[in-house]
Parts: structure tokens; sequence; C-alpha cells
């Protein structure tokens, strides 16, 4: 069961990128939650040291599918709070898809 990205609508940009789930093994990392929210994410998704999510190089674990394709988070109502913030089109959004060669959202 995944949940989309973006959590908007179906044309969102979220949902075809997934560079900002890509970009950095330091970058889902938690931040500000409570403890009570971060016992919801499944332990096999959450890094060693207990600091953020699990990542496959730079890649978070919790996103399935293709970066510049089609992409979700496994995890997305319960997401870190890093992950709630990064909007289409902020700095993090454009520095995350230069990385990966795409154009910066407007």
């Amino acid at each position: 069961m995944s949940e989309q990205v973006s959590g908007e609508t179906d044309s969102s940009p979220c949902q075809s990128c997934g560079a900002c789930c890509a970009y950095s093994s330091n970058w889902p990392r938690f931040t500000i939650e409570e403890d009570e929210a971060l016992d919801l994410i499944p332990a096999e998704l959450v890094n060693e040291r207990l600091s953020g999510m699990r990542c496959d190089g730079d890649r978070c674990c919790g996103l399935d599918g293709e970066i510049a394709r089609a992409v979700s988070c496994r995890i997305y109502a319960i997401r870190p709070e890093v992950c709630r913030i990064c909007m289409p089109g902020d700095a993090e959004c454009a520095m995350a898809r230069r990385k990966f060669g795409l154009p910066v959202l407007a």
C-alpha cells in the first residue's frame, strides 16, 4: 500500500520526481518529531543510529518507484518532519532536482 509523495493531487510534480527522497542519506533525519510519532515508523525503515530514515546509498528506503518517472512514499502519512517541509519548488527541492539533472520547478 503506497501513498502519494505529495499528498496533493495526481498532477503533483512530486509523484513524478522523488529527487528529495534520494538526494542524501543525511537528509531524511529526525529533528523535532515526538517519540510517539517516531514509534509509528516501521523499525526496518529507521537507520541504525535511530537518527533518521534508513537509506540505500542516498535513497530513502521508504521511497518506491523510479526517480524522475513515478514515485511514492511507503509511509507518507507518518513521514518525518524534514520530508513534510520540503515543498515543490522550494530551495531544497531545487537542490535535489539539480542533482538529478531535472529542471527546477517555478
